[in-house]
């Protein structure tokens, strides 16, 4: 649980945290048409670490408790944090999280985008989609005065009507000049609980969805977090402010 406070931005910060969402999602368009097979995850990455630096910005995976890449790239039964590698080529049919954030101006622009490798299964197809669909939902339930538990239960509600499950053991965050701090965002949970929503808060909302089981293990490099049972995972992630009157998303190009 993230115990730090949670830091209510102005305008101003908003529009440097606006400047630097899109400018990561223009980083994920710009890698999009890389994403074919053949290509090699480092590739992805170094392409990534060129093109921030030619844009006046820095990238906050680079180095970040260690971290050793500029990206994370995220396979088929790989959750989250997965390192780019030299040896992880892109063949056919898989699916691909790309996890973005640059740094511009103090501020990051946090998003990230799974990709169908050419043509995918039927399973894998459906598990993007809704994936895709449970951050728009998600999104919709921010709003002054609405709930962090609300934002969890719509995205709960549609990922298991089809049967898939939620990730449990990471959550969205807080984010600003600090890459993580609170609020900690729950991609589960029961509407009307949890913290109130506040104009000025700003965070990440990154449902990561599993074809099989939400449990999962951790590889030895540390980082790299795929499910236990070695079924696909799919993530979608936005950075968005509360408004006085809803939600903006700040990562759109």
């Amino acid at each position: 649980m993230n115990t730090k406070q949670i830091i209510l931005l102005s305008a101003r910060e908003i529009e440097k945290m606006r400047r630097a969402g899109s400018l990561a999602a223009q980083l994920l368009q710009h890698l999009e048409p890389l994403v074919k097979p053949g290509v090699t995850t480092q590739e992805l990455n170094d392409e990534a670490e060129a093109w921030t630096q030619a844009h006046g910005a820095k990238s906050a995976p680079l180095g970040y408790m260690g971290f050793p890449k500029s990206i994370c790239t995220s396979l088929n039964e790989v959750i989250c944090h997965g390192i780019p590698s030299s040896q992880r080529i892109l063949k056919k049919g898989d699916i691909i999280n790309i996890d973005v954030t640059p740094v511009l101006d103090g501020y990051h622009g946090d998003t990230s985008k799974t990709f169908i490798v050419g043509e995918a299964r039927p399973i894998a197809k459906k598990l993007v989609e809704v994936t895709q669909k449970c951050l728009h939902l998600g999104i919709a339930e921010v709003r002054p005065g609405g709930r962090i538990g609300d934002i969890g239960a719509a995205i709960q509600e549609h990922a298991e009507s089809y049967g898939f499950s939620v990730v449990r053991d990471f959550v969205g965050h807080g984010i600003n000049k600090i890459f993580h701090t609170a609020p900690d965002i729950p991609h589960f949970g029961t509407r009307g609980t949890g913290r109130l929503l506040r104009p000025g808060m700003v965070f990440t909302i990154e449902p990561m969805i599993n074809e099989g089981s939400y449990e999962f293990e951790m590889l030895a490099d540390g980082w790299t977090a795929i499910t236990r049972d070695r079924k696909l995972s799919a993530q979608f992630e936005h950075t968005i402010a509360v408004t006085e009157n809803g939600v903006e998303i700040l990562t759109l190009p």
